[in-house]
Formats: C-alpha cells, sequence, structure tokens
C-alpha cells in the first residue's frame, strides 16, 4: 500500500503503472492459476486508487472546497463524505480522532446479529448487547420497530446489493448492511462500544449517513 505521505504526482505514476500490468496481464493468454494473479494485481490498482482519492479530497479541501461539493461529486452526502476522507479532532484531548477499525470481524458480526433480530432469536442476538441496549431493546420494541419499516416499505425479502459498510465513528465501530424489502430499499445500522458490545441497533433508510 502507497505510503500516504506520498505526493499526489508519485502515487498517480504508481497507480498508471499497476494499470499498465494489469491491462497487459488481461491481454495474455491465462492459465487457471493465473486468475488468482489478477485478483492480486486488481486489488493493487484498487488500494492505490483510494490513496490517490483520498489525497484528491484532501487537496481540495486545502484549497477551500466544502464537503457539499465533495460528496456531490462522489454521490454521497457531505457527512458521508467527511465520515470517510475527514480528519476530526476530538474535543476531548484536541488530538486527531482514531478512525482505525479494530474490529476485524465487524461486518460478520453485524449481519449475524441483524439476521436473528429479523427472524426473532432474540436470546442470540441479546447475547452481544450491552447493558443499555438490552435494557431498551425489549421484544414490545422490536415489534413495534419492524411494523414502523413494514408499513412504510412491505415484508423483508433479504439483504441487498452491495458489501456492508464498516467504519470507526468517535468510539464507535459501526456497520451499515443492505437490506432489500418488497416496495423498497433499507439499511441496518449496527453501532459496537469499545467492548465490542452492540450500543445501538436500527433499521433506517438508505440514503441517511
Amino acid at each position: 500500500m502507497a505510503d500516504s505521505s506520498m505526493s499526489l504526482g508519485a502515487l498517480s505514476d504508481q497507480l498508471a503503472q499497476q494499470a499498465s500490468d494489469l491491462a497487459e496481464a488481461l491481454g495474455s493468454p491465462l492459465a487457471a492459476p493465473a486468475y488468482l494473479d489478477l485478483v492480486r494485481r486488481s486489488q493493487r490498482v484498487d488500494d492505490m486508487a483510494g490513496q490517490v482519492l483520498k489525497l484528491c479530497v484532501q487537496q481540495s479541501r486545502d484549497a477551500g472546497h466544502t464537503w457539499q461539493e465533495i460528496g456531490d461529486l462522489l454521490g454521497v452526502t457531505r457527512q458521508a463524505a467527511f465520515q470517510r476522507f475527514g480528519k476530526p479532532i476530538d474535543p476531548r484531548t484536541g488530538e486527531p480522532m482514531d478512525k482505525t477499525v479494530h474490529m476485524a470481524d465487524a461486518a460478520q458480526r453485524a449481519i449475524t446479529i441483524v439476521t436473528d433480530v429479523l427472524e426473532g432469536r432474540m436470546d442470540e442476538a441479546r447475547k452481544s448487547f450491552n447493558a443499555q441496549v438490552l435494557e431498551a431493546f425489549t421484544d414490545e420494541v422490536r415489534g413495534n420497530g419492524l411494523a414502523t419499516v413494514t408499513g412504510l416499505v412491505g415484508a423483508f425479502e433479504g439483504f441487498g446489493e452491495g458489501e456492508p459498510f464498516v467504519r470507526r465513528i468517535g468510539d464507535h465501530t459501526v456497520v451499515d448492511i443492505p437490506l432489500r424489502y418488497e416496495a423498497g430499499d433499507m439499511k441496518a445500522r449496527v453501532a459496537f462500544d469499545t467492548d465490542e458490545k452492540v450500543a445501538g441497533i436500527f433499521v433506517i433508510p438508505p440514503e441517511i449517513p
């Protein structure tokens, strides 16, 4: 992965070279094992492109462009753009906030918990709740919440397209999971606290950042 301190020109040169290598490999006759090499090369290009995009966003901010402008260009809200690329300062310490996701299994755990909640296996789901959620998220609260969602978009049909979106927000690891209903899409949001317990679980419209 590229060093984040590298210049945009140097990163772009590396990206161009890796993309060229990938294109050359794609144009060559392939035996079955070589397809895994294409995956490896594609992952390198994707990682490098992410570094270039991050630096371009930083330079755009330094030049005075707003998060709204950047979000509009990327097709997301300004809050979503900030959450992905921003550098928030912790008001408690005055230091940059840690945005590193430390829960390697956050996405899979969130999927399991959401599945248990939607399918009514609350005894299993509650094993992952922290004390506050355990007290607040009663069967009545679950039933009322699911009824509200059903009234908006109909019956639940399954998980939607796309991978879960995992990021660090403040002290929480937050996972968004696409959901598919008969009359529209929603997403489940699961927030884990520093003890890796569920600190919040919601079903919300997909446009909410």
